[in-house]
């Protein structure tokens, strides 16, 4: 099965909320990265709205839906609702996103940087995933390359997991990616084995893309943002998107 693209369009939104308005526009710019290739789009709207707000999710749901892909909502479970964030579950319930991620962030993280701690979290994650499942929503949940406890996502009743990827990017720019790569295929091996299919992303780029799939086998999806908007700054977006989607197709 081949790996898909999704299109993180965060910092489309830090880049118009800088300036306050409505540009650059980041429907227009999903649709450009839908018609460059993209197999779907992911989304991270934040209770403190730094980027991606709730008027975002709404558009791009409707975008995805009318074209029949894939999107991805990531966020806390445990986050409480607040002005212009009606909390992940109830902003899930109006979107129905394909992909609902959980990750274990605070308010107060400049991106995301950690799994969960399943032996902690587990029980209170069980209840939610199933609510979220109830939506529709496939689950996947964040975790740590490396995690001897991955197969616990299982027992939370999540479909997926998707492997940090921040530490494996930090040593290949280094030059020295062999353990962190062992690492996250070890770990996707353990997911696999308990049922879970495995998804990655953090810091993923083209320069570190393809040795990360030839080494972990079997990766569903990839959401990349940061690097790729950074990319197309350069190259354009629509030719950024296309050498993503000839990396995960040749992988």
């Amino acid at each position: 099965m081949s790996t898909a693209l999704s299109v993180n369009l965060n910092k489309i939104a830090v880049l118009r909320n800088s300036r306050g308005g409505s540009e650059p526009d980041v429907a227009r710019a999903g649709i450009a990265c839908l018609d460059a290739g993209a197999h779907g789009l992911t989304v991270h709207p934040r209770p403190d709205a730094r980027h991606i707000r709730e008027d975002d999710v709404h558009v791009l749901a409707a975008v995805c839906h009318a074209r029949g892909v894939e999107l991805n909502i990531e966020g806390n479970p445990f986050a409480p609702a607040r002005a212009g964030y009606p909390g992940l579950l109830a902003l899930c319930g109006q979107a129905r996103p394909a992909q609902v991620t959980l990750v274990p962030d605070g308010d107060g993280q400049l991106t995301s940087d950690h799994g969960f701690d399943f032996r902690r979290d587990g029980a209170a994650l069980r209840p939610l995933v199933a609510a979220f499942r109830a939506l529709g929503c496939r689950v996947s949940v964040f975790v740590d390359a490396g995690d001897p406890e991955v197969a616990r996502a299982a027992d939370c009743g999540a479909d997926r997991v998707e492997l940090y990827t921040g530490p494996f990017a930090e040593a290949f720019a280094a030059g020295d990616a062999a353990e962190t790569l062992a690492q996250a295929a070890a770990t996707a091996r353990r997911a696999q084995a308990a049922g879970l299919a495995v998804n990655a992303g953090h810091d993923l780029s083209q320069a570190n893309l393809g040795a990360f799939l030839a080494a972990v086998a079997d990766v569903r999806e990839v959401s990349i943002g940061h690097a790729l908007v950074g990319e197309a700054l350069y190259a354009g977006l629509d030719a950024t998107v296309r050498s993503y989607r000839r990396i995960v197709d040749a992988a």
